[in-house]
């Protein structure tokens, strides 16, 4: 079972979406999760915790049932196949610090658990999604939680029109990112330094402002259809030829443009793969 929807209104600036996913056993597998460039949060409520994994550890040391799971600029291996239940949250850039209380490069290229930055209110806030007796009241418990830690988001019932915390600079790159724009362009036209752009980039996103716009261009591939050539990739999504763009997607998915359409995972990020490429 999987479960989506987007936010309610006052928490859109700051979260692209809820999600619900459950599963029976299956036969042990592994999968690439594939960089989306954005923050997760989620709870297991049932079924053993997340377990990461990478060539040299075939079934790594379990996390916490409650994880941070920062932005990260390339795939990472997991141990799938048990029976779970987790619900959790993708966010937007830019959230680190008002909702968790550290710069969101602190958090990048890494799993967290959440114990190490809400202490006992973690517990907390498993026990009352455990509560929660269907899918949407567990969303809303959620939603809760982070009107309630996200500083100034509500006044007076009104939601804020955008993420406040988030530097301008940091806002404007980000919109024009979305528009195509190169990362030369975005830091002239910001007026800042290259360092110092990147910097309050790095702190609000986890991630540079190149290995976000790369990991952007990854989505574009993931997202065409089925019948557009790697040819026709190259060039909508921006790669110098086909060439870079074979390169560039087996860097960041560990697996072929081919070897993934071939495989078809039924969630663009989730690829399920016989064993754990190297991630170095």
């Amino acid at each position: 079972m999987h479960y989506s929807r987007p936010a309610c209104a006052a928490l859109r600036p700051f979260v692209k979406r809820l999600w619900v996913f459950s599963q029976t056993a299956s036969r042990p597998a592994f999968e690439h999760v594939l960089p989306t460039g954005d923050m997760h949060l989620v709870f297991r409520l049932r079924g053993a915790p997340l377990r990461l994994v990478t060539p040299a550890r075939p079934v790594s040391e379990a996390m916490s049932l409650a994880v941070i799971g920062g932005p990260r600029t390339r795939f990472y291996g997991k141990w799938i196949g048990d029976a779970v239940y987790s619900v959790g949250v993708q966010f937007y850039p830019g959230v680190a610090e008002p909702l968790f209380g550290v710069p969101a490069d602190a958090l990048a290229e890494r799993h967290t658990n959440l114990d190490a930055v809400w202490g006992q209110y973690t517990e907390q806030v498993w026990e009352r999604l455990l509560a929660a007796t269907t899918p949407e009241q567990q969303l809303r418990v959620l939603e809760a939680v982070m009107l309630a830690r996200l500083p100034g988001l509500c006044f007076s019932g009104r939601s804020l029109p955008g993420n406040k915390s988030m530097h301008p600079a940091i806002a404007f790159g980000l919109s024009r990112f979305a528009q195509g724009a190169t990362v030369t362009e975005v830091v002239r036209e910001s007026g800042y330094s290259h360092r110092y752009f990147n910097a309050l980039f790095k702190r609000a996103t986890g991630l540079s402002s190149k290995a976000y716009c790369r990991v952007r261009r990854l989505q574009q591939v993931l997202a065409a259809p089925r019948d557009t050539t790697l040819a026709e990739l190259a060039l909508t999504a921006g790669f110098a030829d086909q060439a870079h763009l074979q390169r560039d997607f087996r860097n960041l998915t560990g697996v072929t443009p081919l070897t993934y359409r071939h495989l078809a995972p039924r969630f663009a990020h989730h690829l399920q793969v016989n064993f754990i490429q190297d991630s170095e």
